[in-house]
């Protein structure tokens, strides 16, 4: 099963469907993980039931943040905001389907983090944001 879930994570790694910079849009956040580099840039654009509507993001970074960004913000299309800001680690474990280590947790994670930075409108993104 797992070989399964690899397959998906390099799918969505190597093509990527929500890559890009939505311009304009409603939210908008950037961090980045200095343990290994990989950095996220998402951006989202609701509509007028307050669900989200169209996201994006650009980085760079391992398979599994890369991956991460991608499943996650496919999985929020449609997801109203109130939704989206009680989103938890687990959710996005469940979405990546593979027991990680903690340096690949940071990684995977880092994609959530960005998320709820950004429609909660902090100025910084605090780890406790995936727990």
């Amino acid at each position: 099963m797992d070989d399964l879930y690899r397959e998906v994570i390099i799918e969505h790694y190597k093509n990527p469907s929500y890559r890009g910079y939505l311009d304009p849009h409603d939210y908008a956040f950037a961090d980045s993980n200095p343990l290994c580099g990989d950095h996220i840039e998402i951006t989202l654009r609701v509509d007028e039931n307050n669900r989200v509507s169209e996201a994006a993001f650009q980085g760079h970074g391992c398979a599994i943040s890369q991956a991460s960004a991608d499943l996650l913000l496919e999985s929020i299309i449609g997801k109203p905001l109130e939704e989206v800001k009680h989103l938890d680690k687990d959710y996005v474990l469940d979405l990546l389907g593979l027991d990680l280590g903690p340096v690949r947790l940071k990684c995977a994670l880092l994609s959530l983090k960005v998320l709820k930075a950004g429609v909660y409108g902090l100025g910084e993104a605090p780890d406790s944001l995936v727990e």
